[in-house]
C-alpha cells in the first residue's frame, strides 16, 4: 500500500507509461557512465556526477512546466469545448425541445422558440403545438435514436430525431433542401394517352361534316383544359392524342380530379353524341420510351376497367384512379365476339386438354361461366375439367348447383380436385379463367400457378392493377351484365354440327345471367336479352333457377341479423357485424343488395368475418356513385356499383375502421373539389 501511495504522489508526467520507461532508461545509462568514469579517474567521477545532478535538475524542472502548461492547456480545451456544446445547443440552429413523461414541454432553445409563433412553448403539452410532431414523438422507441423522420411545422420543413431515454427532440431545418427537392419533383416530365373511348361508334351514324364538328369540339375542350393545368396536347389520330408536361402540371390536375372526363361526357350528351374519355399516364422514369410504353399500359387499364376514367401510376406507387363514375357504355361488337370464340377454339385445339377455374367462393355466374366454357372445348373433342376445391364450403344455392350437376349424367365428371389438376397437368395444358382475373381470389393459386403460362381469361369485371403480366387470350368486357353472358354468345359462333348446351348447362348460365342482374334489373342491355332468350331456347329451366335461388332457413336468419345492425351515415347504409360470428359471403351480400331497397340509400356496406382469419366487406350502390375505387383502396375490386374485398389478421371493428377512413378521406376529397 505504501509502495502503491508513493507511486501515486509522483509528479502526473511521471504516471505515464512510455515517460517511466525513458526516465529509468536514462537512469541506468548514468549509473553506467558514473561507474565508468570514477574507474577511469576520481576527479573525472566527481565532475560525471555533478553534470548528471544538474541535467535530472533541469530535464524534472523542463518536464514539469511542461505537464502544468499540458494541464492548463487541457483544462482550457475542456472549457471551450463544453462552453461551444452549451452555446451550440443554444444559438445554433439546430431545434431541441426537452420533455417530462407527460410528454409537456420542459425545455426549448431559443432557435426553436425564436421561429414559433407562440410567446413561449414551456408547460405546454407537445400535441397542442403539433399533432404531427406529437405522433412521431409517442411513436419513438429506444431504438430510433438514428431515425430521422421529416415533418412540417411552424411554416417549416424538420427532420426529426427522438431520443426516448432523454426525452429529448432533435429539430434539423431542411427547408431549403425540402424546396430544392419539390422543385426537382415539380420539373419532372410526365407522359400521357388520351383515347376518346367511343368515337368510332358516335361517328358510324354522323355524315362527315358533323364528324369533323364533334371532334373538333372535344378537341378544343381538352386543350383549353390542359393548358389551364399547364399540360402540352397533341393530336396522333382522329380518337387519340398525346399529354407531354411537368409533374407540377399533373398534380394540377389530378387536384381537380380530371373533371374534363365529367366535362366531355356531359356537354357531348346534351347534343346526343356521348363521348367518353379514357386516359393512361406515367411519370418518374428518367427513361421516355419506358414512359411513353408505360402510359399506354395505363390506356389499357382504363380500358379494360370500362373506360370514362385516368390511371396514373409511376413504377414506385401504386396506381390511382380518377372518374369511372358512371357505367361503362355496351359498345362491344359482335366482330369481337366472334373473333373471339374463333381465337379460343384454335388455342383449345393445340392444347392437350383444359381446365377451367372460377373464383374462390364461387358463384351461379362463376359456376355458369366454367360450364359454358366447359362443352366449348368439349364441341372440339378436347378434356376438359372445372377446377373445384370439394373441401370448400358452399351457400345454400351452390350447393344445390352443385348436387345438381353430379345427378346429370353430362355433368357428373366436370368436376376435379386442385390437387387431381396438378397430378394431370402439362405443359401443353391450357387454363381459362373465368369470372375473375386476380389470383389472389382464383380457386386454386397452386393450378395458377403451374399453369400461368398458358393462361386465357375471360371476365365482365373491371380490370385491377394486379392482372396476370403473361396470357394468350384476354375477353374482359366490363359492360357486359355477367360472364355468363360473354360466355353464351361464344357458342354463336361454334360449329352446328356438334352437340351445344345440355339442360343444366344452359340453366346455370341463365341463372348467372339473372344472379349479376339482379333478376334482369340492373346492367341489362339488349345483348343480355338475346343471350337470355338463346339459353332459354336450349332448354334452360326457370323452375330449376327458382329452386337455386332459395335460401335456408339459417341464411335467412343470417341475412336478416346483418340488415338489423345497419347505421346510417349520410346517403351510406353500413353494418358491422358480430366479430365473434362467421357470415356467409352470400348472405353478407345479399344483406348489402338489401339495404338498397332503402329509401334514400345510395350505397351500403356490409363488413362481417368470413372465417378465422379473414373479414370481408361487400358493397352496394344503385349506380350514381362508385364502390369500386372505396374497395380497390381496401385492397380489393370490382364493379362501380357491387365490390368487395377481403382483409387478414384483423378484427370486424378494425376493418370497419378502416371502412370509415376510406369514407371520410373520399368525403374530404369532394369538398375540396
Amino acid at each position: 500500500m505504501k509502495h502503491f501511495s508513493l507511486f501515486q504522489s509522483l509528479p502526473d508526467f511521471f504516471q505515464n507509461k512510455r515517460l517511466t520507461l525513458l526516465a529509468i532508461w536514462v537512469t541506468v545509462m548514468a549509473v553506467i557512465g558514473t561507474v565508468l568514469a570514477f574507474r577511469a579517474n576520481l576527479l573525472v567521477g566527481i565532475v560525471w556526477v555533478i553534470i548528471i545532478l544538474c541535467a535530472l535538475v533541469f530535464v524534472f524542472n523542463t518536464l514539469k512546466i511542461i505537464g502544468s502548461d499540458t494541464q492548463k492547456y487541457i483544462a482550457g480545451l475542456s472549457y471551450r469545448v463544453n462552453r461551444g456544446e452549451q452555446e451550440a445547443i443554444i444559438q445554433m440552429p439546430l431545434g431541441v425541445i426537452l420533455y417530462n413523461e407527460a410528454f409537456e414541454i420542459d425545455w426549448v432553445n431559443p432557435f426553436i422558440q425564436r421561429i414559433s409563433e407562440q410567446s413561449s412553448l414551456m408547460d405546454q403539452k407537445i400535441d397542442k403545438i403539433s399533432s404531427v410532431l406529437a405522433r412521431v414523438v409517442k411513436a419513438a422507441t429506444s431504438d430510433d435514436h438514428d431515425t430521422w423522420r421529416t415533418i412540417d411545422w411552424l411554416g417549416r420543413t424538420f427532420e426529426v430525431q427522438v431520443q426516448t431515454d432523454l426525452r429529448a427532440i432533435y429539430l434539423r431545418d431542411v427547408t431549403e433542401i425540402a424546396q430544392v427537392q419539390r422543385k426537382y419533383e415539380a420539373s419532372r416530365l410526365f407522359f400521357g394517352i388520351v383515347s376518346l373511348d367511343n368515337f368510332d361508334e358516335i361517328s358510324e351514324r354522323l355524315n362527315d361534316a358533323e364528324s369533323s364538328t364533334l371532334r373538333s369540339h372535344v378537341t378544343t375542350m381538352l386543350t383549353d383544359w390542359m393548358e389551364q393545368h399547364e399540360i402540352y396536347v397533341r393530336r396522333l389520330a382522329p380518337d387519340k392524342y398525346m399529354l407531354i408536361g411537368y409533374y407540377q402540371g399533373l398534380r394540377l390536375a389530378e387536384k381537380d380530379k380530371f373533371n374534363i372526363l365529367k366535362s366531355v361526357r356531359e356537354d357531348t350528351s346534351s347534343q346526343n353524341m356521348p363521348i367518353t374519355l379514357s386516359i393512361g399516364i406515367s411519370y418518374h422514369d428518367d427513361d421516355v420510351m419506358t414512359m411513353a410504353k408505360a402510359a399506354q399500359t395505363q390506356l389499357d387499364l382504363a380500358l379494360g376497367r370500362g373506360g370514362d376514367q385516368v390511371v396514373v401510376k409511376s413504377p414506385q406507387q401504386d396506381a390511382r384512379f380518377y372518374g369511372g363514375t358512371t357505367n361503362p357504355m355496351a359498345k362491344r361488337t359482335r366482330v369481337r365476339a366472334r373473333v373471339i370464340s374463333q381465337a379460343l377454339s384454335e388455342l383449345m385445339n393445340s392444347a392437350d386438354q383444359v381446365f377451367v377455374m372460377g373464383h374462390a367462393r364461387g358463384d351461379r355466374d362463376s359456376m355458369g361461366a366454367a360450364l359454358g366454357v366447359r362443352r366449348l372445348a368439349k364441341m372440339v373433342d378436347k378434356p376438359v375439367w372445372i377446377v373445384s376445391d370439394p373441401d370448400e364450403k358452399r351457400h345454400t344455392d351452390m350447393q344445390m348447383l352443385y348436387s345438381a350437376i353430379h345427378e346429370d349424367e353430362q355433368t357428373a365428371d366436370a368436376l376435379m380436385s386442385p390437387s387431381d389438376v396438378l397430378a394431370r397437368a402439362t405443359e401443353q395444358s391450357l387454363l381459362i379463367m373465368v369470372d375473375h382475373s386476380k389470383r389472389s381470389i382464383t380457386e386454386s393459386k397452386e393450378v395458377y400457378d403451374a399453369l400461368n403460362e398458358r393462361l386465357v381469361i375471360i371476365d365482365h369485371h373491371r380490370r385491377g392493377e394486379e392482372f396476370p403480366e403473361k396470357s394468350l387470350l384476354v375477353y374482359i368486357e366490363s359492360y357486359a351484365s355477367s360472364t355468363s353472358e360473354l360466355v353464351t354468345e361464344l357458342f354463336e359462333y361454334q360449329s352446328k354440327n356438334r352437340r351445344g348446351l345440355s339442360r343444366i348447362e344452359a340453366t346455370t348460365l341463365l341463372a348467372g345471367i339473372q344472379l349479376d342482374t339482379k333478376s334482369f334489373t340492373i346492367r341489362s342491355g339488349t345483348r343480355t336479352f338475346d343471350a337470355a332468350s338463346y339459353l332459354r331456347s336450349v332448354g334452360a329451366d326457370g323452375k330449376l333457377i327458382q329452386n337455386f335461388m332459395k335460401d335456408s332457413m339459417e341464411d335467412y336468419r343470417q341475412r336478416a341479423d346483418l340488415i338489423s345492425k345497419a347505421q346510417f351515415l349520410g346517403s351510406d347504409a353500413i353494418v358491422v357485424a358480430n366479430d365473434q360470428k362467421a357470415y356467409d359471403s352470400v348472405s353478407v351480400a345479399q344483406a348489402a343488395d338489401s339495404l338498397l331497397q332503402i329509401v334514400g340509400i345510395e350505397r351500403s356496406f356490409v363488413v362481417a368475418r368470413r372465417d378465422e382469419k379473414t373479414v370481408g366487406i361487400s358493397a352496394r350502390s344503385n349506380g350514381d356513385k362508385n364502390v369500386q375505387t372505396i374497395m380497390e383502396r381496401l385492397g380489393g375490386g370490382g364493379h362501380l356499383s357491387f365490390a368487395a374485398t377481403q382483409i387478414s389478421g384483423v378484427t370486424v371493428d378494425e376493418a370497419g375502421q378502416q371502412l370509415y377512413a376510406v369514407l371520410k378521406d373520399e368525403t374530404l376529397l369532394d369538398e375540396e373539389e
